[in-house]
């Protein structure tokens, strides 16, 4: 099985020195912590599928977690070449042999069992494509067969002005086109939990998980922050928590790049997050733990100021991530244990739903005391979005929520009445 490692890249140049060819590192040259590279399960690497994370990765404007969506993509495929033992490089005469359009029959395969979202097959058949188009720009692959067949796609659309524009989109025959499912989509596809649910989750998390993976779940649920922003939260972080004077019991958190300490955020954006004071205090509690702090000694230096730490002293996420391989195997074992347990929410809840459900809730709130436009300012603040069209999907959702609960009242109603066994018609009499 193949697998997607992280490894701390240093740019070099070849330099004749004394007659010979040596390695040494570039000058002015970006060393990237956490580049992405992609192992087969012989543990050598796809040296291909590396070199083209090298070159996305320092090119300007490429941000590292389109690198690390691109590279993971490529592992899943990779993964599927050896399952079927093929090679990336070749593709024979007959279509219906070709690794592209086996490993497109297995995306479609997974998404109509449910295994794997529309959105998520759509990508990562959208990034190999990407991949061996720059195999093939850059000379490193000339099959005998053709990969696919281009076609142009024209997408008419309105403007800001009104004026009508069509744009014009380069596409293949092996592209999976994803059909969007009606409703409301919030962040990320997902959708909130009840609030009874949340506090059932939170329980259970009380009980059978670690004392970090229950705080990383408050957080979501009670703050709103997204998983790397959590994982990368300091100590002194916490420390320096003020009190809001506009919102009583909330503190607020100082986040993103400008912070001191910098903690990091989805598109480097700078703000405070509120934090009720409950929870505050059992956080300030847990940093002076003896269970904080035999972790913290075995953290490496870079490592010890973060507020959640493994047994073995390492962050749980990823520097500049919001992915987290640590909660993903903490909350695997929770969703097993809860659906065992009888906690049927736990089947298909994610982390990342904690977001969502904290802003649903507070777009309620706000909504209810000041209208639906302050509530778009207020959720935009609290959840540090770039632009309020991200906001006003949490808005939308509310108020469609209410008039699809009110619409289901008046017809079930209606209908109840209609089929009443109580009321007996004088058929029935006679």
């Amino acid at each position: 099985m193949a697998k997607l490692e992280h490894i701390r890249f240093v740019p070099h140049r070849c330099e004749v020195v004394d007659g010979k060819v040596v390695y040494a590192p570039a000058c002015n040259a970006r060393v990237i912590s956490t580049l992405p590279q992609i192992f087969w399960a012989d543990c050598k690497p796809w040296r291909e599928a590396n070199l083209w994370a090298v070159e996305r990765a320092n090119r300007k404007g490429t941000a590292l977690e389109t690198v690390e969506s691109n590279l993971r993509a490529l592992t899943d495929y990779a993964t599927f070449l050896e399952s079927r033992d093929l090679q990336w490089f070749t593709f024979p005469s007959r279509k219906d042999e070709r690794c592209l359009v086996l490993y497109r029959g297995a995306l479609i395969e997974a998404r109509d069992a449910g295994k794997l979202s529309p959105s998520t097959v759509s990508q990562r058949m959208r990034h190999v494509i990407q991949f061996y188009r720059w195999v093939q720009m850059r000379d490193l692959f000339s099959p005998a067969s053709p990969l696919w067949r281009d076609k142009i796609v024209y997408i008419k659309y309105f403007d800001a002005v009104g004026f009508e524009r069509t744009l014009m989109r380069l596409t293949t025959d092996l592209a999976i086109p994803n059909r969007a499912r009606p409703g409301e989509r919030l962040e990320d596809g997902l959708l909130p939990v009840s609030a009874s649910d949340r506090d059932a989750i939170l329980a259970f998390a009380r009980d059978q998980a670690t004392p970090e993976m229950f705080r990383i779940l408050s957080l979501g649920f009670f703050t709103g922050m997204r998983l790397g922003t959590i994982c990368d939260l300091k100590v002194q972080t916490i420390e320096q928590a003020v009190p809001d004077p506009a919102a009583p019991g909330l503190y607020r958190l100082a986040v993103g790049p400008g912070a001191s300490p910098p903690v990091h955020t989805k598109f480097g954006v700078t703000g405070h997050v509120w934090l009720p004071q409950p929870l505050l205090e059992d956080l300030l509690a847990y940093t002076g733990s003896v269970r904080r702090l035999l972790r913290e000694a075995k953290a490496a230096p870079e490592d010890r100021s973060l507020l959640f730490l493994t047994r073995f002293g390492n962050g749980y996420g990823r520097r500049g991530s919001d992915q987290s391989t640590a909660v993903n195997v903490e909350m695997s074992a929770i969703r097993r244990s809860g659906v065992a347990s009888g906690l049927a929410v736990l089947r298909r809840f994610h982390v990342h739903q904690s977001r969502c459900t904290f802003a649903t809730e507070l777009a309620r709130l706000a909504i209810a005391a000041g209208g639906a436009i302050n509530a778009v300012a207020i959720v935009k603040d609290a959840l540090l979005h770039r632009d309020e069209a991200t906001t006003f999907r949490y808005i939308k959702f509310i108020q469609k929520s209410s008039a699809k609960e009110a619409a289901a009242s008046a017809f079930m109603a209606a209908f109840t009445g209609v089929v009443n066994p109580s009321r007996t018609s004088r058929r029935d009499h006679v």
